[in-house]
């Protein structure tokens, strides 16, 4: 089974053009025969936590329609990012479409202390069995936090899966994190950050794979859009460029 991060750069605020940036990737990824394909945080609006009250989504946002036709037709778990209208309040949301399941959101559940005034924290931890794997969701601040990994493997977690929006301090700060929970779970962990100005920061990508014993695979780049291709059987992962497939859809 083929895990793919997809290191984006977000255009803010504008959900079509990242719609079709997201389309991109995905039939690169499903070229390449990914059954997983995961986005940086806040992927479809771009980390704009000021914003998130005006571009919050819902699952029946009929934009997001293409997500579960692309996922049925490649048989393809897809995750992007966007903020979700939940009941309580606007929470930063991983949308998952699975092969002939509903969607469903995951709500980062541990908010960093920047992210509170804009967001409600949620409550409900997630795996999704897939292929004899069981995925984990993480989002960012959270991924970095050991008892959000702890509660994950409780729940029966194989593979990590990190969706983040950061810049070269916490991406620093993850290449310490993520190998030593790999090795202490053995989990599979796999972080796909984002590239390009974010709010106040600059993300800094560098989008990456460890295996279960902490060593890490392979990595992109800084600056560049790329996808990051991890296949569990073979334990084999390559770096591939995307900018010219994703500006093209940005230029249609």
């Amino acid at each position: 089974m083929k895990l793919v991060a997809a290191q984006l750069r977000a255009l803010a605020g504008d959900i079509d053009g990242n719609i079709q940036r997201h389309i991109a990737v995905i039939e690169r990824a499903a070229s390449d025969g990914a059954a997983v394909v995961v986005f940086p945080e806040l992927s479809l609006t771009g980390y704009e936590p000021r914003m998130a009250q005006r571009l919050a989504m819902s699952c029946d946002d009929p934009r997001l329609e293409v997500f579960q036709a692309l996922s049925d037709r490649d048989q393809m778990l897809i995750a992007v990012g966007a903020p979700h209208r939940g009941q309580e309040g606007i929470e930063i949301g991983m949308f998952v479409f699975r092969c002939g399941e509903v969607p469903v959101v995951y709500a980062k559940q541990m908010l960093h202390a920047d992210e509170q005034p804009y967001f409600h924290p949620g409550d409900r931890p997630m795996v999704f069995p897939l292929h004899g794997a069981v995925i984990a969701p993480a989002i960012c601040y959270e991924s970095l936090q050991t008892a959000h990994a702890d509660a994950a493997v409780a729940r029966g977690a194989t593979v990590y899966l990190a969706s983040v929006a950061k810049a070269a301090r916490g991406v620093d700060t993850g290449y310490r994190h993520y190998p030593a929970i790999a090795q202490h779970h053995g989990l599979t962990v796999m972080m796909a950050n984002g590239v390009g100005p974010a709010d106040d920061f600059v993300m800094a990508g560098r989008s990456a794979v460890w295996r279960t014993d902490g060593t890490c695979v392979c990595s992109a780049d800084a600056e560049g859009e790329a996808l990051v291709v991890y296949d569990l059987a073979t334990q084999v992962g390559e770096v591939l460029p995307m900018g010219d497939a994703v500006g093209a859809a940005h230029d249609r």
